[in-house]
């Protein structure tokens, strides 16, 4: 079962979080094969953004999703992540081209440097004209060289839109995908907050020190040791207080109401040429899960019927 544990310094401005996506993990990857598996290193580049995802939603107080992408002009044009505030999460990419069995982030998304990544908080309950907030940064650092790592684009994401020194650790392979996240607390009380925070930021000698104990875990112990041993092995001399640990899960929200609007997006005359095209029905897969969807000429005319706003129960198929 997936995990994720939260915990705290005790007396000290730093808090932490691991997650291991096990089962729920290999899911993703499973449903994905309907569609054709991903090359090894971007389901790497998923996992790592799916444990993440769920790091990073398990630390914000906020009711919406969590939505990262990573895009740009390389054969990896988009992978993307979302993460639900009761950590229920869902990934996919788009890929077109080659990818190199060694291939490294830059090579896969920012081949000439157009690289982004966007942070999208999606709120569940939109108040007429709320628009979602969005934070995007370059997969590159302060001196413009190109970031490897999706870890590092994270951290430097937080840094700039939080002003918060983040110490992340990533690691996926095909059974896990796991993240341990450390980062100092914000500066609570009266004032220009920011501008303390700001103050903050590289010089604190408590999270400096828990950070420089994180950066020692190596991937392999990441994927290998349980929750337990790696918090014991990394922190052994500190005071750790610990939250019951939350289980994240994989679920997609796609469902056949919410295709059937898309296909009514596409008007009447777009989808009857595809039925003349294809002959029997319109098949639409979701990228996120696999699951496909079947819409024959009676379901479409349902569709396009003012008086029926119910879509007639026909069963999607894996």
């Amino acid at each position: 079962m997936s995990e994720l544990h939260k915990f705290l310094f005790e007396g000290l401005p730093v808090r932490g979080m691991l997650v291991r996506l096990t089962g729920d993990w290999r899911e993703v990857l499973r449903r994905r094969e309907t569609l054709g598996a991903y090359p090894p290193p971007v389901r790497a580049l998923l996992g790592e953004m799916a444990a993440a995802g769920v790091l990073m939603q398990s630390n914000i107080k906020f009711e919406g999703a969590l939505v990262m992408q990573i895009y740009g002009d390389g054969p990896v044009k988009l992978a993307v992540v979302e993460a639900q505030p009761d950590l229920r999460f869902r990934a996919t990419a788009k890929v077109v081209g080659e990818v190199a069995d060694d291939a490294q982030l830059a090579a896969m998304v920012n081949v000439q440097g157009q690289g982004r990544c966007a942070i999208t908080l999606d709120p569940a309950d939109k108040q007429p004209g709320q628009q979602p907030y969005q934070g995007v940064v370059a997969l590159h650092g302060d001196h413009r060289e190109p970031l490897q790592k999706v870890s590092e684009v994270l951290e430097h994401y937080m840094l700039q839109s939080e002003q918060l020194d983040t110490r992340l650790i990533l690691a996926a392979n095909d059974e896990i995908a796991a993240g341990l996240l450390i980062q100092r607390l914000p500066v609570e009380g009266e004032g220009n907050l920011g501008a303390r925070n700001e103050d903050e930021i590289g010089i604190n000698e408590a999270f400096n020190r828990i950070s420089h104990l994180a950066a020692t875990l190596t991937q392999e112990e990441l994927l290998t040791l349980d929750a337990d041993t790696v918090l014991r092995r990394l922190f052994w001399e500190e005071r750790v207080l610990r939250f019951e640990p939350q289980h994240p899960r994989f679920a997609c929200s796609c469902s056949r109401e919410r295709v059937g609007a898309m296909l009514k997006g596409l008007g009447r005359e777009e989808i009857d040429s595809i039925l003349e095209e294809r002959g029997t029905d319109v098949e639409i897969g979701c990228e996120f899960c696999g699951l496909q969807y079947h819409f024959d000429r009676v379901d479409v005319g349902g569709l396009f019927t003012p008086e029926r706003d119910q879509l007639p129960p026909t069963s999607a198929v894996h």
